[in-house]
This record gives C-alpha cells, structure tokens and sequence, in this order.
C-alpha cells in the first residue's frame, strides 16, 4: 500500500494485496498515471458494485475531521426525500462554518410545484433540526438545473477558503461534484458515479484556485432509509429518475395502499377522500381492503407486491406500525427513502414499514 496514490474515482488509498479490500489495484497498473481502482473500474464499466465494508462509524470519523478546518459547507440534501437524506449530525461536523443547503433533484418534483414555498419549506425544515443556513438553493445536479446559482453562492460565501461537500449516499454529491469541476476546470466525468450507498470512500480535492480546494467527502449511509433494504436492481425501481407523476386513490375507510411490497398505508376514517401519492413512476402501488391487507403481504410479496423481488429478503417480523392523523391543515406523510402521501386535513391511518424506516409527517409542499 501507498499513501500517497490515491484512486482517481472514489478517494480510496490504492494498494495490490488485498482484492476485497478498498483501492484494489493490480501491481502492475499502481504507478500509472490517473489509476482508478478495480471497484471503481468496474462500476465505470459495466456498473457492477462491489462491497465496501465500511459502516457508518467510519464516514462519521471521516466527516468529524472537518470540524477543525477551515473552508464553508455545501450540505446536499434530496428534495424528494428531505427527511431521509437530512444528516442529524451536520452541526457537529459543520463547527462554526458557514453553510450551504443545496436541494438536489428539484426535477423529479411536479412541474407545477411552486419553488419559493420549496424553499421556504428547506430552511424552515433545517431550522427545526437545530440548522441555521446561509442559504439555500435548488438544483438538479442530473440536469444541470441550478448550478450557476450554486457556484455564485459557493464564491460569495467562501471567500477564498476550501469547500466541503457533504451528503447522504444517492444525494446525487458525486454527480454534482462533477459538474462543478466541469463548470470550473471543464473536465468531465472526473469522479465515478453511481447509485449504489458508499462509492466514496475517501476525501477526494479538486482545486478551485490555486489556494483552495473543493473537498468530495465519503456519503453518509443512513439505516433508517428505505434504500438500504433493496437489491441494487430494485433500488433503480424505487428512486425516481424523471419528473413524479402524482397518482390519485381514492379511499374509504378501511381500504389499505401498498407501495410495492415494502410499506403500505391503513386508511382509518375521515370519510371517502384522495390520497395523493407521489413515488417514482415504476413503483407498483396497489389497493385493497384493509382487512385482506396482512394476508395478501403474507401471500404475495414477491409477486402482485414488489419489490422485493425475493420474500426471503424482506422480514414480515420485524416490521412497526406508524398511527398518525391530519390535524393541521394538508400534510405530506414521508416514507423515508420511498415517497411521500399527501393528505387533506381531518384523516387517521396508520403506516406499516421495516422497523429502522423513518415516517414522518409535514405541511404539505405540494
């Protein structure tokens, strides 16, 4: 192993003795130039993931070092999943910088969306969550929507120190990231992307100028994100790549809404009304009476309710149930990791997900 040599792609330290390991390289490519590692490799070429075996732990060690330097913060966040990809322990690892929020995939949101109100809704939801922001901006890394913005915010906050971009895993950060290095030194494709949890494993500096750098930091694993319970092929199922199309039930009391196989909603009472929903387009969602629900997830998991696409993948056991109601006016109940539910004022129910999921309730951005 090298200190010095460091994979291109992903930040790992390259090394030759260890194929399981990090910045796995063979020994007769580790002094080329631009060496990206076997992993990194492999994910370029053919989109095949290998394990990391880093936990969350190791990422949070890596992002407290920041703590003690110098430069400002871009915290990139998931618009479409605000409540998932919110990093709860941002200040600790922030300090006394100043910080940056950058919704990422504002395009995944209907059009007709007002984005003040968006915005308006980040910084008060960051807020609540202890986060006072410099600013906040909407982006879309993926369609290059928002990025001068964000750079012209990143120049007027940063007043020539370095800048950190920190992020829960499938944020986007390494996509963005590489359009910001393409917006300022005009290279492309520079760090590997992909949607696969972890693919940075390591700091990764950019220079901005020639007495600053941007830093690429590891992505944060989140357990209580739905994102972590699926295969990779059906993570491509249940993260949206293109404008949400809503899909409007309605409900009477006692009837159940199944999103895929991996949660469901139990309608109480309120009286005949719509539930909005708002998921990526290729996520089955599927309605029944509330009182064939637990025998239809027993016997059709895997089949009519996927994904998963394996029932023995998924523990019917270890599952909690969420009783929530709309008092205040039209809500949104987030699904970590999976979408959100918009509901009109007046209703009770109850959301059935794997234990380490987060449901959380909200005024609706809609």
């Amino acid at each position: 192993m090298t200190d010095d040599l460091k994979c291109i792609g992903c930040g790992a330290t390259l090394q030759s003795e260890d194929k399981d390991k990090p910045g796995y390289v063979p020994e007769s490519s580790l002094f080329k130039d631009d060496v990206i590692c076997r992993r990194c490799f492999r994910l370029k070429h053919y989109n095949e993931v290998q394990d990391v075996g880093m936990e969350s732990d190791d990422f949070l060690t890596l992002l407290n070092k920041l703590s003690d330097k110098k430069g400002i913060v871009v915290n990139l966040v998931d618009v479409f999943d605000l409540e998932g990809s919110f990093i709860h322990a941002i200040k600790r690892i922030v300090g006394n910088k100043k910080i940056i929020l950058a919704a990422n995939k504002i395009d995944l949101l209907p059009k007709q969306i007002n984005k003040r109100r968006v915005t308006e809704w980040l910084r008060q939801s960051a807020k609540n969550y202890g986060l006072h922001a410099d600013d906040v901006v909407l982006i879309s890394a993926a369609k290059n929507y928002g990025i001068e913005d964000l750079m012209a915010s990143i120049e007027k906050h940063r007043q020539g120190q370095d800048v950190y971009i920190v992020g829960t895993t499938n944020v986007g950060k390494s996509t963005l990231i590489n359009k910001l290095i393409e917006q300022s030194v005009g290279e492309k494709d520079v760090v590997t992307t992909s949607r696969i949890p972890g693919t940075t494993l390591d700091m990764i500096d950019i220079p901005i100028d020639e007495k600053s750098d941007m830093y690429d930091t590891p992505g944060i694993i989140q357990a209580h994100q739905m994102t972590h319970l699926v295969t990779p092929k059906e993570l491509n199922t249940i993260m949206p790549k293109k404008e949400i199309k809503q899909r409007v039930y309605q409900l009477n009391e006692g009837q159940t809404l199944f999103f895929g196989g991996l949660a469901r909603i139990d309608y109480q009472s309120g009286g005949k009304r719509p539930l909005i929903c708002y998921f990526s387009n290729e996520l089955h969602i599927h309605r029944t009476k509330t009182e064939n629900a637990e025998r239809l997830w027993q016997e059709k998991l895997g089949t009519l309710l996927t994904p998963p696409s394996n029932p023995k993948l998924y523990d019917l056991e270890n599952l909690k149930t969420v009783t929530l109601s709309t008092t205040s006016g039209k809500q949104d109940v987030m699904i970590s990791g999976l979408g959100f539910i918009t509901i009109d004022e007046g209703a009770a129910f109850r959301v059935i997900v794997p234990k380490s999921v987060d449901v959380t309730l909200r005024p609706s951005i809609m």
